[in-house]
């Protein structure tokens, strides 16, 4: 009895191989795609890793400060970008200097687009000191990119209030006085809206897995 297979026959194995390879290279182009996806974290997770999302955005009404450049920071210089926002002085002995190092760290870690358009913000807490030359010789000294913003005393509380961070200066000081202040760095979407607030201590691959989770929420 004769093995030859018949033309058709021929035609149907190849077939059904490639069809079997065609399977093989979807589940497996399936599989990369999804390893290559961003690992999505509910808020419930992101809060566990010190992530808080606010329920709704918040608008933070008018303000008028002014950056380590001498140019006006007003609602406007918040959209676009996603922006850090942290509060301190450049007289702080600790917490600040170790808050701007980490927040520079931070940066570095980020890829692609998370760089491109992810700002830092320091806003000074103690405006009597931190001048925009003071803030010019401080904030960059971290990251030349970073922004010092300071202003006046009532307009910078105002700003802070609104975003729910506090601060007031230690009382019964001479002029090396100290300013009481929060360690958590605030959020704020590209809308120029309030979005969340990272809680200190800061973890950088805390931070950095909650910020990819939070940003790729928006953009889905």
């Amino acid at each position: 009895m004769s093995d030859s297979k018949t033309p058709s026959q021929s035609r149907g194995i190849r077939w059904t191989v490639i069809g079997v390879l065609v399977f093989i290279l979807v589940i497996v182009a399936g599989f990369v795609n999804r390893i290559n996806q961003p690992r999505v974290m509910t808020a419930a997770d992101m809060q566990a890793n010190g992530a808080f999302l606010l329920q709704t955005p918040r608008d933070m009404g008018d303000f008028a400060l002014i950056d380590h450049r001498g140019q006006p920071f007003v609602p406007a210089s918040l959209e676009d970008q996603w922006t850090l926002i942290f509060f301190g002085f450049t007289y702080c002995p600790d917490i600040c200097p170790t808050t701007m190092a980490f927040l520079d760290q931070f940066v570095q870690a980020l890829e692609g687009t998370e760089v491109e358009d992810t700002e830092v913000v320091m806003v000074s807490v103690d405006p009597a000191r931190d001048t925009v030359e003071q803030l010019a010789s401080y904030v960059p000294f971290f990251n030349p990119e970073f922004v010092g913003v300071t202003g006046e005393f009532l307009d910078i509380h105002r700003f802070a209030t609104a975003l729910n961070t506090p601060f007031r200066k230690v009382p019964g000081q001479d002029e090396n006085y100290l300013v009481d202040h929060s360690a958590n760095v605030v959020l704020i979407n590209p809308r120029g809206d309030y979005h969340a607030f990272f809680k200190a201590p800061l973890d950088l691959a805390k931070m950095k897995l909650t910020y990819r989770s939070i940003r790729y929420l928006w953009d889905h």
